[in-house]
């Protein structure tokens, strides 16, 4: 092992031993952009909200700052109708401006330490979004995670992030780059912290047809979910509303509330049992028979 190795297992360490004792970190994270991730994270964090527990956000994706600004419009919206919605505590981080790698990690190792410090004195669960990307801070989030949930669309592209796949035979092969990534952090926490990170990764945006391509991206997963060792959970089905509720901040589980111009329909109805579903497969800490009012 060379010393930057060495340097990097090190940090690695630091970040796992950094991660809270009393909020739960969950990670909505890959290293591919348009997965659905903060589509996922803003639900999360509502629904739980909703169920009584207290919810802080780390948005890590600091160029497009999607759930940022999704959370934005949500206070937009109820200001304006006067209306209140549950919202998360946010606590924003930093991009260093240094020009020295090390400085830059230094910045950044501060900077997230004090944020989970903070958010985990406040709250029960931190929902961190993760960039589309191998970032510093990527890597410190998932070090520091309790559960990695990687949203996976049906496609070979998404797939290739977890494992390399044999265009003839469609055999899964090796393990892949985030997956590589994940399976470091996971040895690392259990290193450093005699705790385990449950790694769930969940299709999103799934059609509704049936395909030949949708089939074999889902028997790759089960295949490759016994040798590497995630949990597999069914996801969330394609359907435009996720998109149309962005621009007010909202999420399927507000439909009902005053001011909302959304037509509710039987999708929206069996979206929200997706979500519900999703919970459950979680088995978050505190959760096990609790009413989901949504």
């Amino acid at each position: 092992m060379s010393h930057t190795d060495t340097a990097d297992q090190i940090r690695t360490d630091d970040a796992a031993r950094a991660a809270p004792q009393g909020a739960h970190v969950i990670v909505v994270g890959n290293e591919k952009g348009g997965a659905g991730k903060s589509t996922i994270a803003i639900h999360l964090a509502v629904a739980l909200l909703r169920m009584g527990k207290r919810v802080g956000v780390i948005d890590l994706d600091l160029r497009q700052a999607t759930l940022t600004r999704y959370l934005e419009n949500r206070r937009r919206w109820a200001h304006k109708r006067q209306v209140s919605l549950p919202m998360p505590v946010e606590r924003p981080v930093p991009a260093s401006a240094s020009r020295s790698l090390d400085d830059v990690e230094a910045e950044e190792r501060e900077a997230w330490t004090a944020a989970l410090a903070e958010l985990s004195g406040a709250c029960d669960f931190i929902i961190v979004d993760a960039p589309g990307g191998d970032t510093h801070y990527a890597r410190l989030a998932h070090a520091s995670a309790d559960t990695i949930v990687t949203p996976v669309n049906d496609s070979f592209v998404d797939f290739a992030l977890l494992a390399d796949v044999d265009p003839d035979t469609f055999e899964v092969g090796r393990p892949s780059v985030y997956a590589a990534m994940v399976w470091e952090s996971r040895k690392m926490k259990a290193k450093a912290t005699r705790r385990t990170i449950d790694w769930v990764v969940m299709r999103n945006r799934v059609s509704m047809l049936d395909a030949h391509n949708k089939r074999r991206v889902w028997e790759g997963l089960k295949s490759l979910s016994e040798r590497i060792g995630f949990r597999l959970a069914p996801g969330f089905s394609e359907r435009v509303i996720y998109r149309e509720l962005f621009p007010a901040g909202l999420t399927l589980i507000d439909l009902t509330e005053s001011g909302s111009s959304v037509a509710f329909t039987m999708s929206h109805v069996a979206a929200r049992q997706e979500l519900r579903e999703l919970i459950i497969i979680l088995k978050l800490p505190g959760l096990a028979g609790a009413r989901m009012p949504f």
